[in-house]
């Protein structure tokens, strides 16, 4: 699910409390979605550690120059064609 290995060999047990309404949620979706609860809170525990991470090197995200600022309007034109396009 989330590397390589044994699913058993990584993981550890624990107890987490929960609101009661989040658990009748989850309990709803584990039936809707056919899988079981403990998946999705694995799922939710996962996003959540992956929140806290801290990364110290440096990303490689490119800059991009337009030669003038983008506006709210060029945006909305942008993703308007976008959408378009993906349509026809």
């Amino acid at each position: 699910m989330y590397g390589a290995g044994t699913i058993t060999s990584m993981l550890k047990k624990t107890t987490v409390m929960v609101e009661e309404e989040d658990l009748a949620l989850i309990k709803e979706a584990a039936v809707r979605e056919g899988r079981p609860e403990s998946e999705i809170f694995r799922e939710a525990f996962h996003i959540a550690a992956l929140r806290t991470k801290r990364w110290t090197e440096d990303w490689d995200i490119p800059t991009l120059d337009f030669g003038r600022s983008v506006t709210h309007e060029d945006i909305k034109q942008a993703v308007g064609d976008a959408i378009v396009r993906r349509n026809s």
